[in-house]
């Protein structure tokens, strides 16, 4: 089977920043750091004050490579908010068919997060692009290399866990990105864009680029 638009679109981001921000205003400004560091995958997860205008206005100013989604994701009126303001891809933290089922009625990639090899399979089965690998941290990348043998065709991005020392081995695992929160929208927009290079600058390096 093909891959998808957005899943190629993902693989060459390589890496979701994760931004919880403690307003809108300060959600876009992360995410506007990071952007200029280079990391062009950016999730406002719901936990941000009125996360959907967050996103309209990122979506409205981030450059076209940039992927602009919303995560933390529960309900349908979430997903149908985030969807109207322009999210052009949706994360939730586990797997709910009827969710799925929505992204794929608006045509919105959806990831939904999932740990044990039943829920991968799961969340696949329902229509899933992707499968957010949650929390990455209670796994590791050698989980990652168990389930490639079984699963070879479900595409895994891990969330948690996920940090510059490791990012080389979760990618050699078979990764086709990762999700990355406090070790990059974190401290000042200087900060976050300095962090942001950083990280992009290691996913050089172990693509071999």
């Amino acid at each position: 089977m093909p891959e998808t638009p957005f899943l190629t679109t993902l693989r060459r981001i390589g890496v979701v920043a994760v931004i919880r921000g403690a307003s809108a205003d300060a959600a876009v400004a992360m995410a506007e750091a990071l952007i200029r560091g280079g990391v062009l995958g950016i999730e406002i997860t719901y936990s941000t004050p009125d996360c959907p205008s967050a996103i309209a206005r990122l979506a409205r100013s981030a450059p076209a490579t940039a992927a602009i989604g919303v995560g933390t994701v529960r309900t349908i009126a979430e997903l149908e908010a985030a969807h109207a303001a322009g999210a052009t891809y949706a994360v939730s933290p586990h797997t709910d068919p009827e969710l799925i089922a929505r992204g794929r009625q608006l045509a919105l990639p959806m990831l939904p997060g999932a740990i044990t090899p039943s829920e991968i399979v799961a969340a696949w089965k329902a229509g899933a692009t992707c499968i957010k690998l949650f929390p990455g941290s209670l796994v590791g990348p050698d989980y990652v290399k168990a389930l490639r043998g079984p699963l070879p065709d479900i595409p895994l991005m891990p969330t948690g866990g996920v940090s510059e020392d490791n990012l080389g081995e979760w990618f050699a695992a078979g990764v086709v990105a990762v999700g990355m929160g406090g070790n990059l929208a974190k401290g000042s927009p200087a900060e976050i864009e300095t962090a942001a290079r950083r990280i992009m600058a290691k996913l050089a390096t172990v693509r071999g680029a």
